[in-house]
């Protein structure tokens, strides 16, 4: 269970996060959430698909690390094969926090039950006078990033869902040595309708800044070649 507490500089005046990447330090994930306005820059590495909860039926985003539960074909060992990760990834063991009633700024919680945290040769998040490290302050600023994203959300699922832009996706995977594994559970964006909006929905989804993550997602999809064979090379097959 999470162990999620206000950092402060008196509490946690000594403590120290691992950087390093590793299963031991959760990184051995299928997918990580993202938000929109970081479409442009995780599309370059991985393939962006999004979730619709059953219960709720609202849409997440999120960008494709492997095929099947608990694997991540960009960790090899302690390593993290790609020039960026997305957000939700760089954060941890951080995470916004908010007052009971909702209401009020975003503050830094951590998770102290985290793998990462406790490290006894990591990074620092105060320096020997209690003042916030660098790490702590970018730490910040990119929860604040993916807290204001994911807030901005809401309105660009809405455009998609009224537009009927996201279809139910299946991929067969197909590896080298002729197995075949099936993808299912998540949606993508449907490219002919995306084609096929009028200039109005478009003047409309440009104005709001829907566009760009639009285009972006639909780019991504060309990674999933690139993750298929890396699966094929992660099982000796190329």
């Amino acid at each position: 269970m999470a162990n999620h507490v206000i950092v402060d500089s008196n509490t946690h005046r000594d403590l120290k996060i691992d950087l390093g990447f590793g299963e031991e330090l959760g990184d051995k994930v299928m997918s990580a959430f993202v938000v929109p306005e970081e479409f442009r820059s995780v599309q370059a590495d991985y393939p962006i698909l999004f979730r619709k909860d059953l219960e709720s039926e609202e849409f997440a985003a999120v960008a494709l690390f492997g095929f099947e539960q608990d694997e991540n074909l960009f960790l090899e060992g302690n390593r993290w094969d790609a020039p960026r990760r997305p957000l939700s990834m760089e954060v941890q063991p951080f995470l916004i926090g908010r007052p009971a009633d909702g209401d009020g700024p975003g503050q830094v919680h951590i998770d102290m039950d985290h793998p990462r945290t406790g490290a006894e040769d990591g990074q620092p998040l105060f320096d020997a006078d209690g003042k916030p490290t660098d790490y702590l302050d970018d730490m910040a600023g990119k929860l604040g990033a993916l807290d204001q994203g994911f807030r901005a959300s809401a309105g660009f699922f809405d455009a998609l869902k009224r537009y009927e832009l996201l279809e139910p996706f299946t991929l067969e995977v197909s590896l080298a040595d002729g197995s075949k594994n099936n993808l299912v559970g998540f949606h993508i964006l449907n490219d002919d309708k995306v084609a096929a909006l009028p200039s109005g929905a478009l003047g409309e989804l440009h104005e709001a800044g829907y566009l760009l993550p639009i285009y972006m997602a639909l780019a991504s999809l060309s990674q999933l070649q690139a993750l298929v064979d890396r699966k094929s090379k992660r099982m000796g097959l190329g």
